[in-house]
């Protein structure tokens, strides 16, 4: 899912990945919503916000806003600045990393006791932000999956181009697009919903679920690496 770039990359790989981590995205938006009532997958919102407290000179409050824009930009910032350092040394690193960094932070969100609420919201906006634009280099901006206003959009518009484009090879591109988007949106619900209902048991430690579906993520690329390794010394000897 990770490794895998340009022409190596398949459809599979980016389906594996949009699915994967669009559910994760749903389980921290929900979480950062029940908790601290604070959407913490995207910015839209909070550029809204941060303009109608600063036009009604609620400054304090402006600030707060301007701090959930500031951390979500650092931690796509730091996502690539990890990967692209990284990747002059070990290539096949290159994304182990920020993936890392985000199940810490989510695991520190699940077991530490936060009494600064807009502390708690603004590491749930820097793991996204991390995780948004690592998605966004590995796939090559073909998958995002932290946000679903541009997924709707564009599956609108192939929605549409069905109607329009009638050869096979266009059909059955426009078609693969549409359910890559629709795996998106339909995990990033899921997500959401399992989350929501699990939130009344578990509160924070719902985020427990996210950490170990990306732990998931990373043991998948390491034990296919290795049995693609293994494969290739096999037939090499034969």
């Amino acid at each position: 899912m990770f490794r895998h770039k340009g022409k190596r990359r398949s459809y599979g790989h980016n389906f594996r990945l949009a699915s994967l981590l669009s559910f994760v995205a749903g389980i921290v938006n929900i979480v950062g919503l029940l908790s601290v009532d604070v959407l913490t997958t995207n910015v839209t919102g909070h550029f809204a916000f941060f303009s109608r407290t600063f036009v009604s000179e609620e400054f304090s409050s402006a600030v707060i806003y301007l701090w959930f824009l500031v951390s979500f930009l650092v931690g796509a910032f730091s996502s690539n600045f990890i990967s692209e350092t990284i990747v002059r040394k070990r290539e096949n690193l290159s994304y182990v990393v920020p993936i890392l960094l985000e199940i810490i932070l989510l695991m520190l969100v699940a077991t530490l006791h936060f009494n600064q609420p807009n502390v708690l919201a603004c590491i749930l906006l820097f793991a996204m932000g991390l995780q948004n634009a690592l998605v966004t280099r590995v796939s090559q901006s073909v998958v995002r999956t932290t946000h679903l206003t541009g997924i709707f959009t564009d599956l609108g518009i192939e929605l549409s181009q069905l109607l329009f484009y009638k050869t096979a090879n266009e059909n059955f591109t426009l078609k693969r697009s549409i359910y890559l988007k629709l795996a998106i949106i339909v995990c990033f619900f899921a997500g959401g919903i399992a989350a929501g209902f699990a939130y009344y048991y578990l509160k924070l430690k719902v985020l427990f679920i996210a950490s170990s579906a990306l732990i998931l993520a990373l043991l998948y690329d390491y034990i296919l690496l290795k049995f693609y390794v293994i494969k290739r010394k096999v037939l090499h000897r034969h």
